[in-house]
């Protein structure tokens, strides 16, 4: 049933804190067994945190944001001058990933450039820029099916002044972007698949590589475009898109006078369990170095580059946090316990549903504990696959005690989660916090039963 462990444990390696390779460089164990993450001299105690306002919670950390942007744009920018490469390097942020303004304004801050998806999307840029907080320089790539609103705002803030660039998704895009005044990019659909969550087997988007090649001259044709999958799990799978998608662009620029840049899309992956992985660092050397290569025997110019790995920058930088308010037994399975939380996994952290993702789980308080346990996760919702099993196998926690409340982390909750995120059983979203130079502020209250009700058509005058 229990788990001992040694009274001198390294706490903070057995828990993997403070691992930059892992991304918990920022996270410690203090002597009391409790967790802080710390910001230049600023240290959160995540305990104290939690017991003043309460759970379940999600706390954004702006600074690793920060930190995790201008270290990639410092690696691409060194290997491009190191190689002697003579493009430049863009980042674009796809706002999907999560468009909540605590992420926002800072990766803006940290130079990104953003990635769209819809006229709604769009619209918050809109805003953004009529408020004096984004400049027109910063450009604006619009990806995603062009529905009429969408195309609408795409030609309207075009004529304002702002950099956007629509990028085709089929021939019928391509048909009606071509008449617009100024540039424009295409998104090829590349013949090869990528050891990927993209288990697709044939994508929806893009245009054939034998169709795009076919493609006569397009004089404002700027950005070819390709997207392989989200979380890339190998080296070779990454640097083998960016050889087939150079492939392309080397012909396409025979073709297309103005085509200057390569957008890779996403796909970077993060050691969402802990183990060791290759590096933004690593890629970037790897990326710039077959770029180099590549260009220089093709004979032409080297291509600006463009990434939008936003998972890779957004997921660390949130964390939510449970109670543990029930134990269950389990008498036939890995885990000796059920440990009910006082959120939902399908609610707060859908993919762990949706396409079975494993988290990083830690306690915040009771981390020097000799005494673990082998457990699962449940939500409170009454639906049987809301639940967290870490894949079938089990966690190690510290063992419930009467004497006070056990508050469990999942870490790299930053990417997706917040849009994907629902209210089965009406239950109430955590109450989101910002750790920012050492201050906490309040970004979005607790949902009270009112305000959950309203979303679904319950005012207050309703009996």
């Amino acid at each position: 049933m229990k788990k001992k462990v040694s009274a001198k444990k390294d706490w903070r390696k057995y828990w993997k804190l403070g691992v930059s390779e892992f991304n918990t460089q920022y996270f410690n164990v203090t002597k009391d067994g409790e967790l802080t993450v710390k910001e230049g001299n600023y240290i959160y105690n995540i305990h104290q945190i939690v017991k003043k306002y309460g759970s379940s919670m999600e706390i954004v950390f702006p600074f690793i944001l920060e930190d995790r942007l201008s270290d990639l744009i410092e690696y691409f920018d060194a290997y491009m001058k190191i190689y002697g490469y003579r493009g430049k390097f863009f980042y674009h942020y796809p706002m999907k990933v999560n468009q909540n303004k605590e992420f926002i304004m800072p990766l803006l801050s940290e130079g990104a450039h953003m990635e769209v998806t819809s006229a709604n999307e769009l619209y918050l840029i809109k805003k953004l820029w009529e408020g004096e907080k984004f400049h027109s320089k910063i450009r604006v790539l619009c990806n995603g099916p062009k529905t009429g609103a969408y195309l609408d705002l795409i030609i309207e803030l075009k004529s304002k002044g702002l950099n956007i660039i629509p990028i085709a998704e089929d021939e019928g895009e391509l048909e009606d972007l071509v008449k617009i005044r100024g540039d424009i990019g295409v998104r090829v659909d590349l013949d090869m698949k990528a050891d990927s969550r993209w288990d697709k087997k044939i994508d929806r988007f893009g245009i054939s590589e034998k169709k795009v090649l076919a493609l006569s001259k397009i004089k404002n044709l700027k950005i070819m475009h390709y997207h392989m999958g989200s979380q890339i799990s190998t080296q070779k799978s990454l640097l083998e898109g960016v050889k087939r998608g150079f492939d392309i662009y080397a012909k396409m620029t025979k073709i297309h006078p103005n085509l200057d840049t390569l957008d890779i899309g996403g796909g970077m992956s993060i050691p969402y369990e802990k183990k060791k992985f290759y590096t933004a660092k690593i890629m970037a050397n790897k990326i710039v170095k077959l770029l180099k290569k590549m260009s220089d025997k093709a004979g032409i110019r080297h291509p600006n580059l463009a990434v939008e790995w936003g998972q890779y920058v957004t997921a660390p930088a949130q964390m939510t946090i449970y109670k543990a308010i029930a134990e269950k037994p389990i008498y036939k399975g890995n885990a000796k316990s059920w440990y009910v939380i006082d959120g939902s996994f399908m609610n707060d952290l859908i993919d762990t549903w949706a396409i079975h993702q494993k988290w990083h789980v830690a306690p915040v308080n009771n981390a020097n504990s000799k005494d673990l346990k082998r457990v699962w996760l449940a939500g409170s919702s009454c639906d049987s696959d809301d639940k967290y099993t870490a894949g079938g196998t089990y966690m190690l926690l510290p063992k419930l005690k009467d004497s006070g409340d056990q508050y469990i982390a999942v870490f790299d909750t930053g990417a997706y989660q917040d849009a994907l995120a629902s209210h089965h059983c009406l239950l109430s979203s955590p109450i989101k916090l910002i750790a920012q130079d050492g201050t906490i502020k309040v970004a979005r209250k607790r949902e009270t039963a009112e305000m959950v009700g309203k979303l679904f058509g319950w005012g207050n005058g309703d009996k």
